[in-house]
């Protein structure tokens, strides 16, 4: 009984793990189709959903790309790190 439980345990690991990462990676590592399903993820927490979910898409497309997470780990992917507005400041979320 002990083993079944660590294997379900081990299993729900991975699970969790898989999902929480299955949109990170570097420039290029996503379609343009994936783009509104890596935002979803990435602007689930914020009360803004609307204006992040707009720039995040706008971002993906163009990198290809959205950082794992709902906040930071932008080095992740440098092309959506570096997009910024017309006054300077960062364009995606």
């Amino acid at each position: 009984m002990v083993k079944l439980e660590t294997s379900f345990f081990f299993i729900f690991l991975l699970l969790i793990t898989i999902i929480n990462h299955s949109y990170a990676g570097g420039e290029g590592s996503l379609t343009a189709a994936q783009c509104p399903d890596a935002c979803g993820v990435r602007c689930s927490k914020t009360h803004h959903r609307g204006n992040c979910l707009d720039a995040c898409n706008s971002c993906c497309k163009a990198c290809l790309c959205v950082p794992s997470g709902f906040v930071g780990h932008k080095d992740e992917c440098p092309c959506y790190r570096d997009r910024k507005t017309h006054d300077g400041k960062p364009k995606c979320p």
